[in-house]
């Protein structure tokens, strides 16, 4: 036991003081937008784009990731529940939100975004959006593990973590820390995408960015999934899990966008 790491880091940031909160969980999501604004700011600095834009494009991004995060969770993952507990949809602090449901949300509001003030194509706010994206996953699933959830399968190898307040029936099994997998992936990935952005021709490619974007952190995704525990119970029967089911469409998505801007 002693070669596996016991993590008892506390999901409240101030776990003492009852007035006060606040959980690690939000503040990793606080970073996520602090850091993904001040990165597009020096994007659009770089590109000498109109940095007006800059507030409206953080107000649709922030609005569609919670959104589309909790219907994406409310539909792929809970439906039956919540179909009988309408009421209990907009309640974000009970948890419950979803990637892929963020990203439909994302694209969709950038879409609308693109039409009111931009009036270019989508994809070019999209092939940069998608960088911020990358490093706001990143500190999401740096959350999780304070939040002690999205854990992973047991397992006994020696970096191994045991989450002593996971939701689980034996939290005391040492298990795969597949959030940090993830998160450490998805740091990865961005590091990779944002190398390009400034040394590369990729984002004169359009859809290039977003094309890399899906079908890479995707991939990261389905692969990860066969070593997490299942989020619903429902998944147990499942051929593949939810996660890698929904994976897959933007896999493949990714994978046309790349092939098509190769070609422009």
């Amino acid at each position: 036991m002693l070669s596996y790491i016991t993590w008892t880091v506390e999901p409240e940031i101030f776990p003492n003081i009852d007035w006060l909160p606040v959980r690690w969980y939000g503040l990793m999501f606080s970073f996520a937008f602090f850091f993904g604004y001040t990165l597009m700011q020096k994007m659009f600095t770089h590109e000498k784009i109109n940095e007006k834009w800059l507030d409206s494009l953080l107000v649709y991004v922030m609005i569609a990731t919670i959104v589309g995060a909790r219907l994406g969770h409310v539909f792929f993952y809970d439906w039956e529940y919540y179909s009988q507990n309408l009421g209990e949809i907009i309640m974000v602090n009970k948890g419950g939100l979803a990637s892929h449901g963020a990203a439909i949300g994302i694209i969709l509001a950038l879409y609308f975004w693109s039409k009111k003030y931009s009036k270019k194509s989508v994809l070019w706010i999209l092939d940069r959006v998608v960088i911020v994206v990358t490093l706001a996953a990143f500190f999401i699933r740096m959350g999780n593990l304070f939040n002690h959830e999205i854990i992973g399968v047991a397992s006994d190898v020696p970096w191994a973590f045991i989450f002593t307040k996971a939701y689980v029936p034996d939290p005391m099994t040492p298990r795969h820390p597949a959030q940090l997998y993830e998160a450490l992936s998805y740091l990865t990935l961005f590091a990779v995408m944002i190398r390009q952005y400034y040394r590369s021709n990729w984002k004169d490619r359009q859809g290039f960015f977003f094309g890399f974007f899906l079908a890479v952190l995707f991939s990261i995704r389905f692969c990860i999934e066969f070593i997490k525990e299942n989020q619903v119970e429902f998944e147990a029967d499942m051929a593949l899990n939810m996660g890698q089911w929904l994976s897959i469409p933007a896999i493949l998505v990714g994978a046309y966008f790349m092939l098509k801007a190769k070609k422009a």
